[in-house]
């Protein structure tokens, strides 16, 4: 008679995902981050995992995890699976919502860049939809459920939209007693938490050798800094693609001559280039041509 063994038992995806995320990135707490689990649970699928296949796929160290030699021949092919896995959920989402594009950005870029080309965006094209997600480090786009990406990023990564051009900026009453950089000493300065190097940057080539670090509130958004600054609350180091507008119509001036272009620019970029008509390509387009 025939006989019908027992199939052999997969190994579970999810274990599979926490391997491949806690190799790639280094530890059980970043992979957790990246999954939205606990290191505990990145943990405890990597030891089923190992129980599973019989070896060990990690060395634990008082520091840390290493990859054992099986761990590392083993990551990059599931590093393909699982980019190739997520630019397909991607294609799907795509197909299911054709008219809906997902963008990815820095609070600062969506609130004071972004904002404010979207009514004419609609106006334009108000058969598409576009869902903004606000966030501080730029998304994997190969696994994660958007379709552009909208950063200061390093030069030569995606498309670049403008140049990372940074000086002081304040209200025009203000401006009034700024006639030299070395006048910041005594005035307040704004400082935002996430670009608090951009002051020392900017004064090493406007005032080398004078010492000089800014005295003033710090802030965590950005686009309140440019309103606390727009107030007269003190002078703020701006990014000009992202004051311009304030600028333009006088809420902010620039009170110095001296500039700095920092080593990033504000880039769009996307996994893979899309297809041309459709609603992420005509964003895309857009965004690079307004």
């Amino acid at each position: 008679m025939p006989v019908a063994p027992p199939p052999l038992k997969g190994l579970p995806l999810n274990a599979l995902r926490a391997f491949e995320a806690a190799a790639r990135l280094g530890g059980f707490a970043a992979a957790g981050q990246e999954l939205g689990v606990t290191a505990g649970a990145v943990t405890a699928h990597v030891k089923a995992l190992e129980d599973a296949l019989g070896a060990a796929l990690f060395e634990r160290h008082a520091k840390g995890v290493r990859l054992t030699p099986l761990g590392q021949r083993a990551l990059p092919a599931f590093t393909g699976a699982f980019d190739q896995l997520g630019l397909a959920v991607q294609a799907l989402r795509s197909e299911a919502a054709p008219r809906t594009v997902h963008i990815a950005t820095l609070p600062a870029i969506a609130q004071l860049w972004l904002s404010p080309r979207l009514p004419e965006l609609r106006r334009m094209a108000p058969e598409i939809t576009v869902s903004i997600t606000a966030m501080e480090i730029p998304p994997d786009l190969k696994r994660a459920p958007f379709d552009l990406s909208l950063f200061f990023r390093t030069a030569g990564e995606g498309g670049v939209l403008a140049p990372d051009l940074i000086f002081p900026v304040c209200a025009p009453a203000l401006a009034d007693r700024l006639t030299r950089p070395e006048d910041l000493f005594g005035v307040p300065c704004l400082t935002d938490s996430a670009w608090a190097g951009d002051w020392a940057d900017w004064a090493e080539v406007a005032m080398p050798g004078r010492g000089f670090a800014p005295k003033g509130p710090v802030f965590s958004l950005y686009a309140l800094a440019v309103e606390e600054a727009v107030n007269g609350a003190g002078v703020l180091m701006g990014h000009e693609a992202l004051i311009r507008r304030h600028l333009e119509d006088g809420r902010l001036v620039a009170p110095f001559a001296e500039q700095v272009t920092l080593g990033g620019a504000l880039t769009l970029w996307a996994a893979r280039a899309p297809r041309p008509g459709t609603a992420v390509a005509r964003v895309v387009e857009w965004l690079e041509n307004p």
